[in-house]
């Protein structure tokens, strides 16, 4: 949901009590977004990076070329 600054004011407990219930409430300036009001609940949701750290692993050999590839090589 998209919001002026100005409604916001207006309407915030309104906005605080949607953003509690989990709907995403983005506060707009001049028609772009400025901020958002989010739960706490979802706020663990927007931490990214680092989420694969020990998940991922690159074979030894992932930049070794194979022998199909020797004619581009020269």
């Amino acid at each position: 949901m998209n919001v002026s600054i100005s409604e916001a004011k207006a309407k915030l407990s309104e906005l605080v009590r949607r953003a509690e219930a989990g709907e995403d409430i983005a506060l707009t300036r001049h028609g772009k977004i400025v901020a958002r009001l989010v739960s706490p609940a979802t706020k663990g949701l927007l931490r990214r990076i680092g989420a694969f750290k020990g998940s991922v692993s690159i074979a030894e050999d992932f930049d070794k070329l194979g022998p199909e590839w020797a004619e581009y090589q020269k």
